[in-house]
């Protein structure tokens, strides 16, 4: 996830501010270089968390993401 993102994204719930915590970071002699890989997007207003995973922030609403889960995808 490119961290110009953060200043175009809301919360899909609330529309609130995200604030990032990244877990992982691809390496400097990486070609996504500076990357958040893994990590989580929690709103500052409804406290909803969302992941990245590979690089890419799963902005799905919790009831549509947990359908996504049970579906196996």
């Amino acid at each position: 996830m490119h961290l110009d993102l953060l200043d175009i994204i809301a919360c899909p719930v609330c529309k609130g501010p995200l604030d990032l915590r990244a877990d992982e970071i691809a390496p400097d002699n990486a070609a996504d270089a500076g990357e958040v890989l893994t990590g989580t997007l929690t709103c500052a207003a409804c406290n909803e968390v969302y992941p990245i995973t590979g690089g890419i922030p799963n902005l799905l609403p919790p009831d549509l993401r947990d359908a996504e889960i049970a579906a196996g995808r």
